[in-house]
């Protein structure tokens, strides 16, 4: 039987760390390079088939079909069949039980960065 004896990697929530270190721009910043890594590069959307692809890259290069499809459905919000990259940064959020806890603060950050910003335009 297929993995029979095989350990489960545990998952360890990263993102809150990131968030620590780089700011809520920075943390946006590499979710979207996340995001151009996974990502097929002609339609721009992360498909089940350029998760596949680039599962390796993550670790995931075990997982089968049925289990890419349900991390593409989990975070597919308008039903088409792949994530936009909104879509892949709202599921990372989703999936960081520590990161949500401290997401107020992360978008109060960026908000006033953007604030900043446009009263200088």
């Amino acid at each position: 039987m297929a993995g029979v004896g095989k350990a489960v990697p545990e998952f360890e929530d990263l993102l809150p760390v990131m968030a620590e270190k780089l700011g809520g721009e920075g943390l946006m910043r590499e979710l979207s390079n996340g995001f151009q890594l996974l990502m097929d590069k002609e339609k721009g959307v992360i498909t089940v088939e350029s998760l596949k692809r680039n599962a390796a890259v993550l670790g995931l290069q075990d997982l089968r079909h049925d289990e890419l499809v349900s991390m593409v459905e989990e975070g597919d919000t308008d039903g088409d069949g792949a994530l936009s990259e909104m879509e892949f940064c709202v599921l990372m959020f989703r999936l960081s039980p520590g990161l949500m806890e401290e997401s107020q603060l992360l978008l109060e950050e960026i908000l006033q960065e953007e604030l900043k910003s446009a009263a200088f335009c």
